[in-house]
């Protein structure tokens, strides 16, 4: 097998500055910036827009579509004449 091909597979954070919520995982991410994890060392953090702490579905705070008048404007436009 050919040596150094794979991506180094370390501590990553991944922080969802949104939600203000943050977790260490294993990832090959790279990041220029760091911050100090609960135990002391120093990771790498990723910043990303969303994650389990501000997705709609995740957190019951989706928006509901009005799919009733949706409905009656398809009818209305090509319902039976």
């Amino acid at each position: 097998m050919r040596k150094n091909l794979h991506p180094e597979y370390r501590p990553v954070v991944f922080r969802d500055a949104s939600a203000d919520y943050a977790f260490l995982t294993r990832s090959t991410a790279t990041s220029a910036k760091t911050v100090e994890w609960a135990d002391g060392n120093l990771y790498p953090v990723v910043d990303v827009d969303v994650s389990s702490a501000s997705h709609p579905f995740y957190t019951g705070r989706g928006r509901v579509l009005d799919t009733a008048g949706r409905v009656e404007r398809f009818n209305q436009r090509y319902g039976k004449r």
